[in-house]
Formats: C-alpha cells, structure tokens, sequence
C-alpha cells in the first residue's frame, strides 16, 4: 500500500466515527421546535393542571352523582342510571323554572346590552370629564354579587327602602318590591346595575371602528341615526355577538334572586316569590334544602348542555349577520 492509499484509509477511518456521531445528532431545527414545546407546555402547566383539578374532576364527579341518590351524608347510596333524568323530564317544577329562567335571559340581555351601548356612544362623545364619566359609569360593576345584592335588598325593603320612601314623598302606599309581582323587575335592575361592564367592551368596539367612514357617510347626507344603524352597528356585530353569548350563559347561571330573598337560607329558599324561582334556585333548593345531590346534579347537567344547544342556535342565527374585519375561518 501507497504512502497516499494509507493515508486516504486512516481519513476515511477517521471520519467514520465523526460522520457516525452527525448523523445521531438530531437537526437544529428539531431540537429547536421540542425546546419551544417544552416551554409552552410548562408555562401552561399551572392552568392545565388547574383546569383538570377544579373544572373536569368536579365536572365527572357531578356526572357520576347525576347517576345516584347519594344525599351527601349517608353512606347508603343506590345507583338508579338515568332515574333522575327521566324523573327531571316529568318534574313540572324543572320546566317551570326553566321557562322563567328563559323568559329572564329573553328580557335582561337585551336590556343591558342596551343600555350597556347607549353608555359606551354617550361616553365616547367629547365630553368634560369624560374620563370620570367612565369611571362612575363603570365603579357598579367591579361591585361584587353579594355586597350588590345586599345594597339592592335594603333599598327595596318595604318597610325601611329608600325606594317605598320616595314613593311616600308622592303619597303612594308601600310596595312590595321583593315579592310578587314586583320581585321580578327588581331582579332586572340588578343586571342593569352592572351595565357598566358591556359599556366598556362596547366602548372599545366604538374605538376601533374607522373615522373615515364615518366622516364619509357624514359628507354624503347620511343622519347620525343612519351612520349609527348602517355602519356602527354592523361593525360592532362581533361585540354584540360576544355579549350576547356571555350574557346568556350568566342569566341563566344567577343566582341574585337568592341574595335578594328574605331568608337566603337553604329552609328559606322555597319561600322564594314564584317570579324569580329560575332554574338556578330549583338547582339550589334540591342540593341545600332537600339533599338530592344525584337530583340535582342530573339538573345542573341538563343545563350545562341546554347553554352548549343554546350557544349554537345564537352562533348559527347570527353567522349572517355578524361582520369581521378578517375573516376567523381563513387559514393563517
């Protein structure tokens, strides 16, 4: 052998081990995209983990309680399968606070929408101090549910409210505002209470919404109603259309007609006026009052898949309607 053939065999030996090793090594691109996914996964973690523990173990334990007559404290239980549904579909208490929980989700959202955006059009005006305008207009509803529900039970008490004594100011007897029939219009108050927060999603919406078109529909004649109906509103379509959804779910989730009912116990929760007894208090009265735990577990089931049905029917309502600046389908 050749002094050249020796020394091209030793480089070719050489780089075997050399060539070897590169070809283990995973490219810098792989190591690259695992490293980010590590890192996504373990910022994510601490939500993973608390959506796993407080969101779908509670749910699946509930779902196996829907399929029991366990009461909460005695250790003897039975499983009676779909018993409890089949016994909520005959139940005419169910469907009747479910009629009255629809019929408040049908009145309240559309109200506080509303009135949520007459706030935010009012507040986007160049207006003096319109800054504490906002703030005023928005301090309601960083108030939490119980202190409002107290503040609204006092000033409708009918023997100490301020609203019976402004009524007595024009000679009018006392009212019964946290009874029947008045109860009711209480507890659309107390939504209206928290408009505040839609106005300032909506006030946002308003912001984002181009000049130039407003200011060319202004030289072209069109009235401030016009303008307001024909590009305002389409353009605030996504926003309405997420508080819609958002207030549905919280209408028919309340529970203010509890922190408005003369004994917020769970003896006095069937004492509750017929006109605010929604699904929520009929959920509250089989748990704390009765002990039903699989009853009202099957119940509170039933609701979490009438929101999903009632979610999409509004999706699928408004898919013509709703106008986004990019389309939420295209592919990235």
């Amino acid at each position: 052998m050749t002094v050249d053939q020796t020394a091209a065999a030793a480089a070719t030996d050489l780089g075997r081990p050399a060539q070897a090793t590169a070809g283990n090594r995973p490219p810098r691109h792989t190591s690259m995209v695992a490293r980010r996914h590590r890192a996504f996964y373990m910022f994510a973690s601490p939500w993973i983990i608390g959506f796993a523990l407080l969101t779908i173990a509670p749910m699946a334990y509930a779902l196996w309680l829907s399929f029991t007559t366990f009461d909460g404290i005695s250790p003897h239980w039975h499983y009676v399968g779909f018993g409890n549904y089949r016994e909520l579909f005959s139940d005419a208490q169910t469907w009747q606070s479910l009629g009255r929980t629809g019929l408040f989700a049908i009145t309240s959202v559309p109200l506080s929408i509303i009135a949520g955006l007459g706030l935010a059009v009012l507040v986007n005006r160049p207006l003096k101090a319109r800054g504490l305008f906002r703030t005023l207009l928005y301090l309601p509803a960083v108030v939490p549910p119980v202190g409002a529900g107290i503040a609204f039970k006092q000033l409708f008490d009918q023997n100490s409210g301020a609203a019976n004594g402004v009524l007595n100011l024009f000679g009018i007897d006392a009212l019964g505002w946290l009874a029947d029939p008045y109860a009711r219009y209480v507890l659309i108050m107390t939504v209206l209470w928290t408009a505040g927060n839609i106005m300032i999603i909506s006030l946002a919406g308003l912001q984002d919404i181009p000049r130039e078109l407003l200011e060319a529909a202004r030289i072209d004649g069109a009235s401030a109603w016009r303008s307001f109906r024909s590009i305002t509103v389409p353009l605030l379509s996504p926003v309405l259309l997420f508080q819609t959804v958002t207030g549905v779910i919280a209408s028919v989730q309340t529970i203010m007609p509890l922190l408005l009912a003369p004994d917020p116990t769970p003896a006095g929760i069937t004492a509750l006026p017929q006109s605010t007894y929604l699904y929520m208090m009929h959920v509250f009265a089989e748990y704390f009052a009765f002990g039903r735990y699989g009853y009202a577990s099957a119940l509170l089931w039933v609701l979490f898949v009438l929101i999903l049905v009632a979610t999409g029917v509004i999706f699928k309502a408004t898919s013509g309607v709703v106008f986004y600046n990019v389309d939420p389908e295209a592919k990235k």
